[in-house]
């Protein structure tokens, strides 16, 4: 049977709920199996079960004996997944589940994202929920719907549904820390017409390819000095342009934009005299692009290859500024955090370009932990892009969510993992977006946390989780629940 030897793992409960859920097509926005897949795992064990206007699910579980007065906790992590999958794995999403298999000490997929991020939040409620023997308090279990493409899960849950005073947000890939706060983001939208023209005889046509990236999340990878694909295609076509006059008949770089893009490729068509300087150009460029990633991008690819001449090309002026533009357009770190040392505070990633017939489309997703930092990158992305004669649109704008260092629950976890391990955890903000900050605009007196065991890769077909770490944090899961302190509503006085 497909994934016989994930649900071997230990802690087996943990695994064999994520082997379940991972043979469930669950993309962002397309959530409905998953979502039917939930009510049904929830309303099979009896427990109260339902779905809201949004499509979030709840289930919610009484406390274990003796544990009636202890505080009621939301457990939550999200239903979807990001679908990735290298060029020549054969994989449809919609509907195969994904195909796991060990590592060594790793978890990981063949060929495509593995589902970890948040599917082993998931796994671990649910093997919470089954569960005959694990002492908890009451849980109320929240699954929110499409939280890699919008939040709109999160958005959309009213108040009023869930009672609970603490939140433990299972969305964290660093099994050492105690996570406290995470940036808002913003989506930047550049989209423009343009005119085409016939490509003339004399020239010839190639087709540029950049692939071998790693990819990864665009948040909490942004810093690392990964290669993006559509950077690193703009500087090709912007030399070739400069030096040979390379005109661009298509682009499609990128997927997701929560994902750091790992291919991309384009049509372009050249003068037949050119083509011998030309080649030996793009061959020198390409070996110092490599030379320069080399460290953090080894399989790098770049290939230039001769194609049907394609039958129209870009408007000359439009292209000129529209590699200008892309040349000019933040990509990576804009400003690191003055306050919480190493934390990258706001962030852009050019995600996905596609340009053809016609239409130029440019998707950024940028990120910060300041509001108004955000929103001065998403403007200055927006006067590079408008310079071009490109429409920019902003949607898809959600919260960051402030740090409470004084928060009881984090003393609480900080004093556990002490005893657990002997050292303190890093207590940190992240820059990936949290679905906390939203929550806590209809819940705002919610004392919220996130952790998680170790993930790596998430968003990239390398996602990968540790099987040792997955241990770790199920020991910490389940001395916290033990450990959750007395409602003070619930005390009476005498």
């Amino acid at each position: 049977m497909m994934n016989s030897e994930i649900r071997q793992l230990q802690p087996q409960a943990l695994w064999n709920k994520f082997a379940d859920l991972n043979a469930v097509p669950r993309a962002s926005k397309k959530e409905a199996q998953v979502i039917a897949f939930m009510k049904d795992f929830g309303k099979k064990l009896g427990l109260d079960t339902f779905e809201d206007k949004v499509g979030n699910v709840i289930i919610k579980k009484p406390a274990t004996a003796g544990k009636e007065n202890r505080t009621t906790i939301v457990m939550q992590s999200h239903l979807d997944m990001v679908h990735q999958k290298n060029n020549d794995t054969v994989f449809d999403f919609t509907t195969q589940g994904i195909d796991m298999y060990v590592d060594g000490d790793w978890v990981r997929a063949k060929g495509t994202t593995l589902g970890a991020d948040n599917g082993l939040g998931v796994a671990t409620i649910m093997a919470i929920l089954e569960s005959k023997d694990i002492p908890h308090p009451a849980i109320e279990a929240l699954f929110t719907i499409d939280e890699e493409t919008g939040m709109t899960g999160a958005m959309g849950l009213k108040g009023g549904l869930l009672s609970g005073k603490i939140l433990l947000n299972l969305d964290t890939e660093e099994d050492d820390e105690i996570g406290v706060g995470c940036a808002g983001g913003i989506d930047v939208t550049a989209t423009r017409d343009y005119k085409e023209e016939e490509t003339p005889e004399f020239k010839i046509g190639y087709t540029i390819t950049v692939k071998g990236l790693q990819g990864g999340h665009s948040g909490m990878q942004i810093h690392e000095g990964l290669g993006n694909a559509n950077k690193i295609m703009n500087r090709l076509l912007f030399d070739g342009f400069e030096n040979f006059g390379l005109r661009i008949s298509e682009i499609e770089g990128g997927s997701l934009r929560n994902a750091i893009p790992r291919e991309s490729n384009a049509v372009v068509a050249i003068d037949a005299i050119h083509e011998t300087d030309f080649l030996s150009k793009m061959e020198l460029l390409a070996t110092i692009i490599k030379t320069e990633f080399k460290t953090m991008e080894p399989h790098l690819k770049i290939s230039v290859s001769k194609c049907e001449l394609p039958k129209m090309i870009m408007d000359l002026g439009v292209q000129e500024g529209f590699t200008r533009a892309l040349y000019a357009a933040q990509n990576g770190v804009y400003r690191m955090s003055a306050d919480i040392p190493g934390l990258v505070e706001t962030s852009n990633n050019i995600a996905k370009v596609h340009l053809k017939e016609g239409l130029i489309r440019i998707d950024c997703l940028t990120r910060s932990s300041v509001e108004t930092s955000k929103i001065d990158l998403a403007n200055a992305l927006r006067a590079t892009f408008e310079l071009t004669g490109c429409e920019v649109e902003f949607s898809g704008d959600y919260p960051g969510w402030t740090p409470n260092m004084k928060s009881p629950i984090l003393k609480v976890m900080t004093k556990l993992y002490k005893e657990l391990h002997g050292e303190e955890p890093h207590v940190a903000a992240c820059h990936a977006g949290l679905e906390c900050g939203i929550l806590g605009q209809n819940y705002p007196g919610m004392d919220m946390i996130s952790f998680g065991p170790n993930i790596k890769g998430a968003h990239s077909p390398d996602e990968r989780a540790q099987i040792s770490s997955v241990q770790k944090y199920w020991k910490f899961v389940l001395e916290i629940l033990k450990h959750i302190p007395q409602d003070e509503s619930l005390r009476q006085e005498f």
